[in-house]
């Protein structure tokens, strides 16, 4: 029996689509999974705390959800950064049996790309120990702050001001998603 989630992503194995107010609680859940080891470890993990910081915070315009096969496998935010040029990426979750494949970071890779074609900078914040920030930094971003708890992490255009095709139809549909949020805590 195969499994509906391919051994890896490329991008014409996902397709992103604008989220809904209906997608808040699914997307509330996923964020319970998926931070709570990160969570515990730093002993911050509270069963509805998690899931309300994610309903209270979240804004379906900037949000996109990442299906796979069909199916909910993730999502990420993607705002203006209130607090100069660029933009934020934030509640980029994803559904655990997804992970490891690439597809985060092909999903990372369209958010950068228009940023890139902008010349404008990417900021985000990771938990401070989270195996997410492999990523982040394989991606180019670097620490510009951080306190006991969150790291704030920022990339700078790769070639500013060049304009940039997205390079397939999942690269397009998350390019256009429209995008302004303040970073927060888990």
């Amino acid at each position: 029996m195969s499994s509906p989630h391919p051994t890896s992503y490329d991008d014409t194995n996902w397709s992103p689509r604008p989220a809904t107010a209906a997608d808040v609680e699914p997307v509330a859940e996923l964020k319970a999974v998926v931070m709570r080891p990160d969570l515990e470890r730093l002993g911050r993990y509270d069963t509805h705390r998690v899931r309300q910081r994610l309903r209270d915070e979240f804004r379906p315009a900037h949000t996109t959800v990442i299906e796979v096969a069909g199916a909910f496998a993730g999502c990420v935010s993607f705002a203006p950064y209130k607090a100069g040029p660029g933009y934020y990426i934030e509640h980029f979750y994803l559904a655990p049996e997804t992970q490891g494949r690439g597809l985060g970071t092909t999903v990372l890779r369209t958010l950068l790309a228009r940023a890139d074609a902008e010349g404008v900078p990417v900021r985000l914040v990771v938990i401070r120990g989270s195996a997410a920030r492999r990523l982040y930094e394989r991606e180019g971003f670097t620490v510009e702050s951080e306190d006991p708890i969150d790291v704030l992490m920022v990339r700078e255009p790769a070639v500013p001001g060049v304009r940039q095709e997205a390079s397939s139809p999942a690269a397009s549909a998350i390019s256009a998603v429209p995008t302004v949020r303040k970073p927060s805590r888990a």
